[in-house]
């Protein structure tokens, strides 16, 4: 079976998509699209360890006052470039009720659970995007036997790349600008 694809969606603009028209979508477009190079990426349906990781960090990432946990939001890094993160934190003041994506510089970590579909995006695309952008810090979390393991990553600053800073298994312990301390098991209850 298959299904046809929308007419606003294909063939899509001469030149590509850019981050502006995301927010002009037709009402019937899906609710999480993210734009890469100009292109759309339409999100499957997430799985239960994927929403169970999102619900952990969102529960359980404890920010200084000036920096909040906002989940499933864009990311603007360029005209073509609008990423949609698992989980950010942002600077709180740049929140407002029509906030329909951050600006790199408003965001101070990214948070990419990675699945089957993603994973190469993850692993690669997203990376370089996010450190070329200036966003001082970058989590992935991959999936290893029901558990989230979290690699994390800050830029160097002589090539502005990301660089590995920990493999964190069980426990996440580090330091963003603040002191991180997360269990890492998923069946815990909220804060």
């Amino acid at each position: 079976m298959s299904t046809a694809l929308p007419e606003w969606l294909y063939p899509g603009p001469p030149g590509g998509w850019t981050a502006d028209m995301l927010d002009h979508l037709p009402p019937d477009a899906p609710r999480h699209v993210e734009l890469i190079d100009g292109s759309l990426l339409l999100r499957p349906p997430q799985t239960r360890f994927h929403m169970r990781t999102l619900r952990l960090f969102e529960n359980h990432l404890t920010p200084p006052p000036h920096l909040a946990v906002i989940r499933e939001m864009p990311a603007t890094l360029g005209p073509r470039q609008r990423p949609e993160p698992d989980v950010m934190l942002v600077a709180r003041m740049t929140i407002r009720d029509d906030t329909t994506s951050f600006r790199p510089e408003d965001v101070h970590l990214v948070i990419e659970v990675a699945s089957a579909e993603s994973i190469d995006r993850d692993r690669t695309t997203k990376p370089i995007k996010y450190a070329n952008s200036g966003i001082q810090h970058l989590w992935r979390v991959e999936q290893d036997h029901g558990s989230p393991v979290v690699y994390t990553f800050e830029p160097e600053p002589a090539v502005r790349t990301y660089v590995p800073t920990g493999i964190h298994r069980k426990r996440l312990q580090t330091h963003i600008g603040f002191d991180v301390d997360i269990d890492l098991h998923l069946d815990q209850p909220p804060n």
